[in-house]
């Protein structure tokens, strides 16, 4: 079974969001629209109220990086 997401767990949700989210490029991504992916990603289980700018930039930068890997 796999482990549950939380926000702090930037580099594995950055993988994910890559993963479902391909097309995107994530720094054309609001930060509203990027707390809403992360927040209907299988396996993620913390408190939306959690999120903050610090742990959705992370997020971004992560994806980020997922992304211009696969480019």
């Amino acid at each position: 079974m796999e482990r549950e997401m939380l926000w702090t767990d930037a580099e594995e949700i950055g993988l994910r969001l890559a993963e479902r989210h391909p097309e995107l490029d994530p720094l054309t991504v609001r930060f509203t629209d990027l707390r809403r992916y992360v927040t209907e990603l299988e396996g993620f289980a913390d408190d939306p109220m959690k999120s903050n700018e610090p742990r959705l930039e992370a997020i971004q930068m992560a994806w980020l990086e997922e992304y211009t890997a696969g480019r």
